[in-house]
């Protein structure tokens, strides 16, 4: 299981996602570019001390993304998803796929993925923080697939 990021906006959201893929031993595959500087101190500051935890791959944009990443469906979060989070069956290498924040992700980037996910919401409320909508998709994932840590 895999979390992916794609061109994100937000260094904390990034920080919080890289703390989150540490407590949970996923993967993190950071598409860039994105909207800050990696070495923002933000970023630093959300991770916390779990930076050496992590196992963060940098890839330099989409393309470099979809040539380097392992096998495994490409399981898009989107707010135009097409089945809910709590109906999709998640298999043990998934990858999981976050838009930007203002923006999420272009055209060829839905187009590209093999399945598009919504995590229920209240309908007067618009979309989930990154982080938090990151959060709660690995942690039904790794549930799901029986990958969740033991303590």
């Amino acid at each position: 299981m895999r979390l992916a990021l794609f061109q994100p906006d937000i260094p904390q959201n990034v920080g919080a996602c890289i703390r989150l893929t540490a407590c949970f031993g996923a993967p993190l595959h950071l598409i860039e570019p994105c909207a800050f500087a990696l070495d923002d101190r933000s970023l630093k500051r959300a991770a916390l001390d779990y930076g050496p935890l992590a196992h963060m791959t940098r890839h330099r944009d989409w393309a470099a993304f979809q040539a380097e990443r392992p096998a495994g469906r490409l399981v898009l979060f989107t707010t135009r998803g097409a089945t809910r989070l709590d109906d999709f069956d998640f298999a043990p290498d998934d990858v999981l796929l976050f838009g930007r924040e203002s923006a999420g992700v272009p055209e060829e980037v839905h187009a590209a993925a093999d399945a598009r996910v919504l995590i229920p919401i209240r309908a007067e409320t618009r979309s989930l923080n990154l982080s938090v909508s990151a959060g709660v998709a690995l942690f039904e994932a790794l549930r799901q697939t029986g990958r969740l840590p033991a303590r």
